[in-house]
C-alpha cells in the first residue's frame, strides 16, 4: 500500500493558502481501511477536490482515529463552527473546533449507548440531538458545553416509539423533530417502517406515523428524512432503504401534524437502497443517491410536496454522501456505504450538474486501500480575517 502524500504545514501557511487561492475547495473525508487490507486504519482526510487546482485530488493532511472506532458521519453545527462525528463501533461523539489550527479532536462520553448514527443541531446553535440506533434511544446535548443533558426513549405504553433511531431533522419554527426508524444494528433483517415526531423543544415523544403502503411488518427501513429548504407549509423527504422508494411528509399547521405520501418508486429504475438526500441553497433542486447499483437522482424541487423526477446519472456501487460546491456548479459523490460487499467502490465521483454528465472519479484513497464513510466541504473561517491582515500590511 502506498502511503499518503503529506504536507508539513504549519499554521501560517495554511491560513494564508485557504486565504489567496480563491477556487480552493477542500473536503472533510472520514476514511476506514477495506476488508480485504492487512491491517485495519481509519481517519479523516482533507483532500483538495477543486477540479481546477494543481493539487485536485491531493490529500494535503490527516487526522488519525482509533482503528475499531468505525468513524461514521460527519455534521456540522449551524454556523460551521464545529463537526461532530459519529461512530458505530464505540459509545463515543467527537467534535472539533473548526476555527483552530491544527484541529484537536474532542470526546464526549455517551456511555451506555450503541451505533451512533445521526446528529442536528438546533437553529440557535444551542441543542443537538443524536441519534443512537443501537439503543433505540435519542440524546439530547448542550451544544455550546458539547455534553449531554436529556435521553429520550419509548414512553412505556405508548402509541408513539423510539425505534432503531437513524435519520433525524429539525424545524424550530414549527417545534418538531422526527426521526426514522430503520433496522436493529445486530440482525438487519428487523427492520422498522416508521417515523417519530418529536417536540424539539422538550424532546417529548408526540406521534409514530408508518411511511410504507405495504402490509406491516413492511420492513421498509426509512433511513434519511431531511427538511426541504424554504417550504411552506414545512415538507420533509424520506428515503425507504429497503423498500427502495421516496416519502414525503406535509405539515399541517391547523392540526399541528404530518401526512405522509409515497412520490417515487426507485424499482422501475432498477435501483435499490436509496440512501441521503440533498439540495440546493434555493431548495428547487432535490438530490438522491441510491448505493445499488450507485446513482444520483436528480428532482425539481420547486413543488416540495410533489418532486418532480428529471434525471437518474450514473456514479459507483455504494453512492452514498453529496456535496454541491459553492457554485452548485459540481457534485461530489462519496461511494461506500458500511463497506459492505458490492456497496463500496471507494472513489468520489464528480459530476457536472449543469450538464448532468459525469466528469470523472477522485480514486485517491480507493487506491490505497480504503473506503471513504462521508464526505464534507470544509468551512474557511480564515479568509476573511487573513484578507484584512494581508492589507494591512501594503
Amino acid at each position: 500500500m502506498k502511503p499518503f502524500r503529506l504536507l508539513s504545514l504549519t499554521v501560517g501557511l495554511l491560513l494564508s493558502c485557504t486565504a489567496l487561492v480563491s477556487a480552493e475547495m477542500l473536503a472533510l473525508l472520514n476514511y476506514e481501511s477495506k476488508p480485504n487490507q492487512p491491517v485495519r486504519r481509519e481517519g479523516i482526510a482533507i483532500m483538495d477536490i477543486d477540479p481546477e487546482s494543481s493539487d485536485f485530488g491531493k490529500i494535503l493532511m490527516e487526522i488519525p482515529l482509533p482503528s475499531d472506532l468505525v468513524a461514521h458521519h460527519i455534521f456540522f453545527n449551524r454556523d460551521r463552527t464545529k463537526a461532530y462525528i459519529t461512530a458505530l463501533g464505540k459509545s463515543v461523539l467527537h467534535v472539533f473546533d473548526l476555527t483552530r489550527f491544527p484541529y484537536r479532536l474532542r470526546a464526549i462520553d455517551v456511555p451506555d449507548y450503541q451505533v451512533l448514527e445521526d446528529l442536528v443541531v438546533s437553529e440557535d446553535n444551542r441543542t443537538w440531538y443524536l441519534t443512537c440506533m443501537g439503543s433505540s434511544a435519542v440524546i439530547m446535548g448542550d451544544a455550546v458545553k458539547d455534553q449531554p443533558i436529556k435521553t429520550i426513549r419509548t414512553p412505556e405504553g405508548g402509541t408513539a416509539s423510539v425505534l432503531y433511531p437513524h435519520g433525524i431533522t429539525i424545524h424550530n419554527g414549527i417545534d418538531r423533530v422526527l426521526i426514522t426508524s430503520t433496522v436493529k444494528p445486530d440482525n438487519m433483517a428487523e427492520a422498522g417502517e416508521t417515523v417519530t415526531v418529536l417536540e424539539a423543544s422538550t424532546g417529548k415523544v408526540l406521534s409514530t406515523h408508518k411511511v410504507s403502503s405495504k402490509p406491516s411488518p413492511a420492513k421498509a427501513a426509512p433511513v434519511e428524512v431531511m427538511f426541504s429548504p424554504n417550504a411552506n407549509p414545512p415538507v420533509v423527504h424520506i428515503t425507504n432503504m429497503f423498500e427502495a422508494t421516496l416519502w414525503t411528509g406535509i405539515w399541517d399547521p391547523k392540526t399541528k401534524s404530518f401526512s405522509f405520501h409515497q412520490v417515487d418508486d426507485f424499482g422501475p429504475r432498477q435501483q435499490g437502497i436509496p440512501l441521503e438526500i440533498l439540495y440546493n441553497a434555493k431548495g428547487d433542486r432535490l438530490y438522491v443517491t441510491t448505493g445499488k447499483p450507485g446513482f444520483v437522482n436528480l428532482y425539481d424541487n420547486t413543488d416540495p410536496q410533489h418532486p418532480k423526477f428529471l434525471q437518474a446519472i450514473p456514479a459507483a456501487p455504494g453512492a452514498h454522501h453529496t456535496v454541491l460546491s459553492p457554485d452548485e456548479r459540481y457534485l461530489f459523490v462519496q461511494n461506500s456505504f458500511l463497506n459492505l460487499e458490492g456497496m463500496s467502490d471507494g472513489s468520489i465521483t464528480m459530476i457536472d450538474v449543469t450538464k448532468g454528465k459525469v466528469l470523472g472519479n477522485i480514486d485517491t484513497l480507493k487506491a490505497a486501500g480504503f473506503n471513504p464513510n462521508c464526505i464534507m466541504l470544509l468551512p474557511n473561517h480564515f479568509r476573511q480575517a487573513d484578507l484584512r491582515a494581508s492589507q494591512s500590511l501594503q
